[in-house]
């Protein structure tokens, strides 16, 4: 019943920030996909019976895998896996599962905010017992077996029907096919106030969220018009497609325009989300005002107290480098610890689970707190509706309020997306060999204090990480950061990152990218990205 399979080693398994991403073809060739998982068990020591918890965003390609991972978890001894009803569970809702029932690890099927279908993107990601993605000694042990590996076990059994809820048996493991909804709506209940965002919906604020075709759907049609009252149709493209319906499923102003332009039009919602294709990131509309994600960060660390699961405070606020300081002075006012990791959520798992920090949060549309260990699209939206009923506002007056008390960071993402692999690589090299001859030069009226290449050293275990992206900071608190995105499939993405602060409120009603302009010059400037890559204007502008 148990089979030893003979294979051949590939050498591209490298896991990056979010697990390992490749196109549908490269998973499909054979034995890739069982390689890797088979490496995963491999670098993974006392399972033994243990349970194993998996599901992924409802992609193409996601049924077929999932019913490898079940076999391949009999065959190496685990003693029960746990997965999503139709192979769904988002991330935050299987990490929410891990954590709840004490499984040993999970494998999330996903490739996040990147397109679904026979040609595009296809994920791999283990996550560790905590709940959240597994830490780069993991990781990075998982693709040194990746590239030596002569063989696999897989239990020779039929398929599993993956809609049928229940309890099966697979080559003596125990299988328990879950509703992937219940327990992780049950645990919003439990950190929202729902009675006063119910309330607040009934009194006639109109809210809509687009899940873009992804795994959200069944969440927010579950929590938002069955528990808080919101009517039919509030929750838009509701049902998981293997191709998302066509969808590119990043809730940013490129791709969830449609949902920005119809919040802001007369007659629109007065309140609008989007979330991905696994269900931790998060877009935040309102009328009149678009909510950065690293504003969204501080006005719910600034807020969180208004939520029943976070009314006793929170203990620190963890932020990756990228994203603006706004939480910095949330902090400082509140008096807690500020913390700044690089990028990619497994940075902050030691943090939360230290209880150094509650809640934390990306530039790139992630937010989350201690409830699990991975961001949280749906949370993000729940606390935000949360904070509009207790502060009876809206969102630009809640956002307005917060810059006059706090000031204002001027904030922007400009992407760069498939660039070629080699540019990108020397356009950061060369930036690196600049580093220390930029402080003190003047380029305009900006005048660079210090430049490096972060590298974070972990408070709770020691570790670490370096080269994790260039930073150059000017005198008065403006800064740029260039980094190469690890989240892609083909080619490079390059990521810069610009930022001003601005405390004084009369100027606090600039357009974004016109109160950056010279930032934005100066960063072409210094790292000369358009003469490298060929670009003259970004793919993306968040």
């Amino acid at each position: 019943m148990i089979k030893t399979v003979s294979t051949t080693p590939f050498q591209d398994q490298k896991p990056g920030t979010s697990g390992l991403r490749k196109k549908v073809p490269v998973f499909a060739q054979t034995n890739y996909a069982e390689n890797f998982i088979q490496s995963i068990f491999d670098s993974l020591e006392g399972f033994q019976g243990q349970a194993l918890v998996i599901g992924g965003d409802g992609r193409y390609y996601n049924r077929e895998v999932i019913q490898k991972a079940i076999k391949m978890a009999a065959a190496s001894g685990f003693g029960k896996v746990m997965v999503g009803q139709g192979g769904i569970l988002s991330t935050p809702a299987a990490s929410n599962i891990i954590r709840k029932y004490k499984a040993f690890g999970g494998i999330i099927l996903s490739a996040s905010h990147n397109p679904g279908g026979p040609t595009e993107d296809f994920g791999i990601k283990y996550n560790i017992g905590n709940g959240g993605p597994a830490p780069e000694k993991i990781t990075d042990a998982i693709f040194a077996r990746s590239k030596v590996i002569d063989t696999y076990k897989i239990a020779d059994v039929a398929d599993l029907d993956l809609d049928q809820l229940g309890s099966f048996d697979v080559a003596g493991m125990a299988v328990e096919v879950i509703d992937p909804v219940a327990d992780y709506a049950e645990l919003m209940e439990q950190l929202f106030d729902f009675p006063s965002i119910r309330a607040l919906i009934a009194s006639g604020v109109n809210v809509v969220i687009d899940s873009m075709g992804a795994v959200t759907g069944p969440y927010a049609t579950e929590i938002l018009q069955k528990r808080l009252g919101a009517p039919e149709g509030s929750v838009r493209n509701a049902t998981p497609l293997p191709d998302f319906g066509g969808h590119h499923p990043d809730p940013n102003l490129v791709h969830a325009k449609d949902l920005y332009d119809d919040v802001m039009s007369p007659n629109g919602p007065h309140f609008g989300a989007a979330s991905d294709g696994d269900g931790d990131r998060n877009m935040i509309v309102g009328k009149g005002m678009f909510v950065t994600p690293s504003d969204s960060l501080a006005i719910i660390a600034a807020n969180a107290t208004v939520a029943p699961g976070y009314a006793r405070g929170i203990a620190g606020i963890a932020r990756s480098m990228p994203t603006s300081a706004a939480a910095d002075r949330v902090a400082e006012k509140l008096g807690i610890g500020m913390y700044e990791t690089p990028t990619g959520w497994k940075f902050f798992g030691n943090l939360l689970d230290a209880g150094k920090a509650t809640v934390c949060g990306e530039e790139s549309f992630g937010t989350g707190s201690d409830h699990v260990r991975e961001k949280d699209g749906l949370w993000a939206v729940l606390f935000w509706l949360n904070i509009m009923a207790a502060r009876n506002e809206s969102v630009e007056e809640i956002v307005k309020k917060h810059w006059a008390e706090y000031g204002r960071n001027y904030y922007s993402r400009h992407d760069y997306e498939e660039v070629d692999s080699e540019a990108a690589n020397q356009l950061i090299a060369a930036l690196r060999e600049k580093l220390a001859s930029l402080p003190g030069q003047s380029f305009g009226a900006l005048k660079v204090a210090t430049a490096d290449d972060f590298a974070y050293h972990d408070p709770i275990d020691g570790s670490v990480s370096k080269n994790q992206g260039i930073r150059i900071l000017f005198e008065g608190g403006s800064r740029v950061v260039f980094r190469l995105s690890g989240t892609g499939t083909s080619g490079a993405t390059i990521r810069v990152y610009v930022e001003r602060y601005e405390p004084d409120a009369a100027k606090h009603g600039i357009d974004t990218q016109e109160a950056l302009a010279d930032l934005i010059a100066v960063a072409d400037q210094i790292s000369e990205l358009r003469k490298r890559t060929g670009r003259d204007k970004p793919t993306v502008i968040t």
